[in-house]
């Protein structure tokens, strides 16, 4: 058995098995400092039996290398040694990648990736986040892939929002994740029905989409996290990906995660197992 961790900025989601039909623990720990989540975290584990290894898929920026959070401007968490932590409570390896890499990679095995060598998986939740595999390796580079601080065009005509990214204003993340629909519009995401609100939301997310089209040509595009529950957008933006492409380059297809809310969790016990956890 494999140790799962979907980090989040909100909840961590702990898992115990070794595939989306084989969990046999799964728990919800709220997030709030780092040393009372890690904890939680390692004790849900302790009670749990003996496993062979964890996979953490956390928010970011993380630095791969220490197995720490980074810059993030979640309050407390910046500098956070995730990997030691967990490796000292537990004594197991630990494999430590981004929360869309590790739900990427539980597509690539059991969900709606399977057999394909290069795709992306955007998350569109309080943030956005984005990830994938490219020639069957997930991305990784001098950082990571950080789809959610691309920069799109902001037409200030239409929408005199500012943006919400305390580092960039308007980027893609500041104009389209859940956090700016909320302060754009004065309520979370699930209480808004009006086509004026998601027709702006699917102007942003196609801009941003096509962008990730152009430069890393997927097979395939998962569009997950909170925001994409809203039953109307998923095909409003592949509507608009269509027609900013103006028949330039084929676009792949754009779809929900197979595993659902549970892609994340289940690709960090991919995570542990297909990386040895180190």
């Amino acid at each position: 058995m494999y140790g799962g961790i979907e980090a989040g900025g909100t909840k961590w989601v702990c898992a115990i098995g070794d595939g989306p039909d084989d969990l046999h623990e799964l728990a919800t720990i709220p997030t709030t400092t780092p040393a009372e989540t890690l904890g939680a975290a390692a004790s849900f584990f302790q009670r749990n039996g003996k496993i062979a290894g964890i996979g953490i898929g956390s928010f970011g920026p993380i630095d791969y290398a220490r197995g720490s959070i980074t810059t993030t401007p979640k309050p407390g968490w910046a500098n956070t040694d995730v990997v030691g932590a967990l490796r000292a409570a537990l004594d197991v390896p630990v494999a430590f990648d981004t929360d869309v890499n590790a739900a990427a990679l539980g597509e690539q095995r059991w969900g709606a990736a399977v057999g394909l060598e290069t795709f992306s998986y955007v998350t569109v939740g309080t943030g956005i986040g984005g990830g994938g595999m490219a020639n069957g390796r997930l991305m990784h580079g001098l950082l990571h892939p950080e789809f959610g601080h691309m920069r799109i065009p902001h037409d200030r005509a239409r929408d005199r929002f500012e943006g919400v990214c305390p580092y960039h204003g308007d980027c893609f993340e500041g104009l389209a994740s859940g956090g700016a629909i909320s302060a754009r519009w004065g309520k979370d995401p699930e209480e808004l029905a009006a086509d004026e609100v998601w027709d702006l939301e699917a102007e942003y997310l196609a801009l941003g989409l096509l962008n990730v089209i152009a430069v890393l040509s997927p097979q395939l595009i998962i569009l997950g996290g909170g925001v994409m529950k809203e039953p109307t957008l998923l095909g409003r933006v592949s509507t608009r990906v269509v027609e900013l492409a103006a028949g330039y380059f084929e676009i792949p297809n754009i779809v929900p995660p197979a595993l659902g809310d549970r892609a994340g969790v289940v690709g960090a016990l991919e995570l542990a197992r297909s990386n040895g956890a180190s």
